[in-house]
């Protein structure tokens, strides 16, 4: 709050889309937000407090490119087709980007609050912008004219989930800054990225508390749902975050393994067993993925101790937590037990 993100936000939009309502709420419904889409070539809006579900889902599919469509009025069987990919802007002061498949195709700026000292009115401020658009556009219109050059000959050692937009902005890049500025910057923020969404999902927050002290579990998700229940505490348990049945933990876990991935947490998937049971195997791996992107970068935080600063010791971690080596996991007369290996000291 008090860090000027509505007028920034106003000044991107600005800068390469000009509009008269420059600045909009969320839409309610899909079609409202693939009409605006047609209908500009960059979305802005401002002081969002959350993202449900579904507005989450449609800008994933508004940023890689989509479609909606509608039954044409006054028809039977016409139909109205809007496609469309465009880059969104979001600005609010919680954090309102939580899902991790959003999270992947995001770059996060946190801005800084003005002293009252410093602020300017905003007339002021949109009278300057103007002297200096023309300049500010001009820098970047260089900049894609070097991305057109050097397209064709750029190549990236490993390719990131929004991997064309690495690719063009690495392209890019030596119009403004040395060669490797992008990348080093894009990874920071994706690890920044990585841990905020982490700490947002109590799933997530509790497998990666259980697995602190261990290296793997292995059981069914009726088990893991015990089993993070008392990592987590009864208090948590009763909210409407926390999944409600093994199958909805079940895909809890498909949605942020990708996440946990990257901070050395393997969560794997499979059947077993001639009554092909349904078995969760978690694996903690020590050295996150995100420090290993990271390679020799120096100003990229290290994911695992960030992991360590952030989790500590496995909040509510009983002794009695199962640590025991069990039985057959495909046992035909029933449930498999957990099996749990503790860290080495």
């Amino acid at each position: 709050q008090g860090s000027a993100k509505s007028t920034f936000s106003a000044f991107l939009r600005a800068l390469l889309d000009p509009n008269t309502a420059s600045l909009r709420a969320l839409p309610r419904e899909d079609r409202d937000l693939f009409i605006a889409a047609t209908n500009g070539h960059l979305l802005a809006f401002d002081n969002v407090s959350g993202l449900p579900p579904w507005i989450s889902d449609t800008l994933c599919r508004l940023s890689t490119g989509g479609g909606f469509a509608v039954r044409q009025l006054y028809t039977d069987q016409d139909e109205v087709l809007f496609a469309a990919a465009r880059p969104v802007i979001l600005n609010g002061i919680e954090d309102i980007v939580t899902r991790p498949d959003l999270a992947d195709r995001a770059v996060i700026l946190t801005l800084e609050a003005i002293p009252e000292d410093r602020r300017r009115p905003e007339a002021e401020l949109w009278e300057a912008f103007e002297a200096e658009r023309p300049l500010i556009l001009g820098v970047l219109l260089d900049a894609v004219a070097e991305g057109l050059r050097r397209l064709p000959e750029t190549r990236l050692t490993k390719m990131p989930r929004m991997a064309d937009f690495a690719l063009w902005a690495s392209a890019c890049e030596t119009a403004l800054w040395p060669a490797g500025s992008f990348s080093s910057a894009y990874c920071v923020n994706r690890d920044e990225a990585v841990e905020d969404v982490i700490d947002a999902d109590p799933v997530a927050a509790a497998v990666r508390a259980m697995m602190s002290e261990r290296t793997e579990w292995t059981g069914t998700a009726s088990n893991l749902l015990d089993a993070l229940a008392v990592a987590v505490g009864e208090r948590l348990i009763k909210s409407k975050t926390w999944p409600d049945s093994p199958r909805a933990l079940s895909g809890r876990l498909r949605r942020v393994a990708t996440f946990l991935r990257k901070v050395g947490i393997e969560v794997n998937h499979y059947k077993e067993g001639k009554a092909r049971t349904r078995i969760i195997r978690i694996t903690s791996h020590g050295v996150s993925q995100t420090q290993n992107d990271a390679g020799t970068q120096t100003s990229a935080p290290s994911a695992s101790s960030a992991m360590e600063a952030r989790s500590g010791p496995a909040k509510g971690l009983p002794d009695s937590f199962p640590r025991t080596i069990s039985g057959e996991a495909g046992d035909q007369h029933g449930s498999p037990d957990p099996t749990a290996r503790p860290k080495s000291l």
